[in-house]
């Protein structure tokens, strides 16, 4: 076997190779890491933002989007009758709400700027069913009022001290003041805005809500959760023309209609990638033809092939993965903790064990797989023929 020094000292050889592969193969591992980091972080919001206890009523016909669906103000009461509901201190966690997708100005004069944002319509039972909310300042929203979660100015792109407590916010040409705050980390509620529900009803001018959520008990040990009775009910009242869907199911629902996104992202970092290891390759394949006599050489004085071919493929890792090294810090002081808005909400881009992982194995497959053809070109000469060669 030859000494791993020289492997190392080939690195340096010709320098402009060395940062043209190093470089390479960074930017397309930090298009990988950044690629997996997006995608898991979807997945994971849209899964968090659901609980297996809470049941979503909505209209019949708009099970895919709360958005689109009306529900009789009056149905809320008639959910009562549903068994299994959980209560707290003798109240019912049942939720009417209304969830509205509009723009709202923030900010005044040459500093305004108006942005598309979720809006849930709520009263303070909404508590109760998204156990996951916490209010981290000021108080819940009265008339007049709204409360905004902890990432709601990502979602509309302006500072956080933007949409501090008791600064406003102008919707449908009313300004509402901002009278608390509140966290839901890792779903997408951290990224809406909530009103008063009656505020809401009247600037939209509508006399329905989107939906109706009740959480349930939980089930005894050993038990599984019963969604039957919730299913029954909306049956059983045909004339309210309701579906039952569990939270949880609902935004499962979501994720495979972002799915496309999660794809092209793919895509779009394959692409690239592909383009550098072609570029890659054409680099090697010139670097490895002049070297053609020294691999020659080198297996006249006794070493073999398959060392030969060794050492060549640790010199190329130890480029890519110098430029895999570059891209996870780059990935870990940079893009880790970013937040991403899309249509309904914020992600946030972790560097997870999984993210670096597969960083690591792109590094390694760019620096062996990526290797082998010119390595094999360089070293399959006849060696009469390769030490006669130029």
């Amino acid at each position: 076997m030859l000494p791993f020094t020289y492997a190392l000292r080939n690195l340096f050889r010709d320098p402009a190779r060395l940062l043209q592969t190093v470089g390479g193969s960074m930017i397309v591992v930090l298009l990988i890491i950044t690629a997996v980091a997006m995608n898991q972080g979807m997945d994971s919001i849209l899964s968090a933002s659901g609980s297996p206890n809470n049941i979503i009523l909505i209209g019949k016909g708009s099970e895919e989007s709360l958005e689109r669906s009306e529900v009789d103000i009056d149905a809320e009461s008639a959910v009562t009758s549903i068994p299994g509901i959980d209560t707290k201190l003798g109240v019912e966690a049942i939720s009417g709400e209304i969830t509205y997708q509009a723009p709202v100005t923030i900010g005044i004069g040459n500093d305004a700027k108006t942005e598309p944002a979720l809006l849930r319509g709520v009263t303070e039972k909404a508590l109760l069913v998204h156990t996951s909310v916490r209010l981290t300042n000021g108080h819940f929203p009265a008339p007049g009022q709204v409360m905004v979660g902890e990432l709601t100015h990502r979602k509309l792109g302006v500072s956080k001290d933007t949409l501090a407590v008791g600064k406003t916010i102008l919707f449908e040409g009313t300004e509402m003041t901002i009278a608390g705050r509140f966290s839901a980390p890792g779903t997408v509620l951290e990224s809406e805005i909530w009103f008063d529900r009656n505020d809401l009803s009247s600037l939209t001018q509508r006399d329905s809500l989107s939906s109706i959520i009740i959480r349930l008990e939980d089930p005894a040990p050993g038990e599984t959760l019963d969604t039957g009775d919730a299913e029954f009910f909306t049956i059983q009242r045909n004339d309210l023309e309701l579906s039952a869907i569990p939270e949880n199911e609902y935004y499962d629902k979501l994720s495979i209609f972002y799915k496309p996104i999660q794809i092209m992202t793919w895509v779009t970092a394959a692409l690239v990638a592909a383009g550098a290891v072609f570029g890659g390759l054409n680099t090697l394949y010139a670097a490895f033809a002049s070297r053609i006599k020294e691999m020659a050489t080198l297996q006249s004085i006794g070493f073999s092939r398959t060392a030969l071919f060794i050492s060549l493929i640790q010199e190329s890792l130890l480029a890519t993965l110098t430029g895999t090294l570059l891209a996870s810090l780059i990935a870990y002081f940079f893009i880790d903790g970013m937040t991403v808005p899309f249509s309904i909400g914020t992600f946030t881009l972790t560097m997870t064990p999984l993210v670096i992982m597969i960083g690591l194995i792109t590094g390694i497959t760019l620096g062996s797989i990526g290797t082998l053809p010119p390595a094999i070109r360089c070293l399959l000469p006849a060696l009469p023929k390769a030490l006669r060669s130029n």
